[in-house]
């Protein structure tokens, strides 16, 4: 597979690769807590035939500078300046887990702008802002980073606690690279900032054309609560892959592309 060149935005603050004629339709991907711009390679090679694919180093990641505080809010505005730096005209976004929230609070504040939206493998809400889960789940995810492990350390264990059943072996050594080259502080951060993240009562507003994408086998994202969340957006799209876990993208990477290029086409039909 061939590595595109990994490119800057005017400013110098995003970090990103790109597949595609600049005049196509924007297709933006957004990575997970442990991802990169580089999990997506497959998918701009994929789709770069007949769309401008992009995808970002979230903020903190690679080569994009980190935001001075951490929040889904403050990386939905980066989302936004993001899009305008690029004058990348009504995207189709693709967010997967952590990506998939900055999509929906980013709809909140810019419910027209995009084209459509794919919600693969994310949530409309996580945990509370205090209490005894967030204390388990903080001990959970931070506890071996406080004891001295490493990102790279971690990278191995983590990935193979995300995945379902025979996950493609070229996938899962970019997820384990991917993964063991987040900035400690980076993953710190964005696991906080998930914390009490609550879109639920937003769900009803979402316009645009919209599929969300569940793997059966994830635990972070559940099957049966990302297809109840469906059924609260109008007219939204649910696809399931069977077997599949949390790195459907890398996992499976034929059949989240065929599901992806299905939607993809059904909106070409209603243009």
């Amino acid at each position: 597979m061939s590595q595109p060149a990994p490119m800057i935005t005017k400013d110098g603050r995003f970090a990103y690769e790109a597949a595609g004629d600049p005049g196509a339709i924007p297709l933006i991907f957004l990575h997970g807590i442990g991802g990169a711009a580089r999990s997506w390679r497959r998918q701009l090679a994929t789709f770069g035939d007949r769309f401008r694919a992009i995808a970002w180093d979230m903020p903190g990641y690679g080569g994009s500078a980190p935001l001075a505080s951490v929040s889904i809010a403050a990386l939905a505005d980066a989302l936004q300046q993001f899009i305008e730096q690029l004058g990348a005209a009504k995207p189709i976004l693709v967010g997967h887990s952590i990506g998939g929230m900055i999509v929906q609070k980013w709809l909140v504040q810019s419910p027209k702008l995009a084209r459509a939206v794919v919600l693969a493998q994310t949530s409309p809400a996580f945990g509370k802002a205090d209490g005894d889960w967030q204390k388990s789940f903080i001990a959970a995810r931070l506890g071996p980073l406080d004891r001295g492990e490493t990102m790279k350390s971690l990278a191995p264990t983590l990935v193979k606690e995300l995945v379902g059943d025979d996950p493609d072996p070229n996938g899962m050594e970019l997820a384990r690279e991917c993964m063991g080259s987040v900035p400690e502080a980076s993953y710190r951060a964005m696991m906080l900032a998930l914390i009490g993240f609550d879109q639920r009562s937003t769900l009803r507003d979402i316009s645009l054309p919209t599929l969300l994408l569940s793997g059966s086998r994830d635990n972070n994202a559940p099957a049966p609560m990302m297809a109840k969340t469906a059924t609260y957006i109008p007219g939204a799209e649910y696809v399931e892959l069977a077997g599949v876990g949390h790195l459907a993208n890398l996992e499976r990477p034929a059949a989240f592309d065929e599901a992806l290029g299905r939607f993809l086409n059904s909106l070409a039909t209603k243009a």
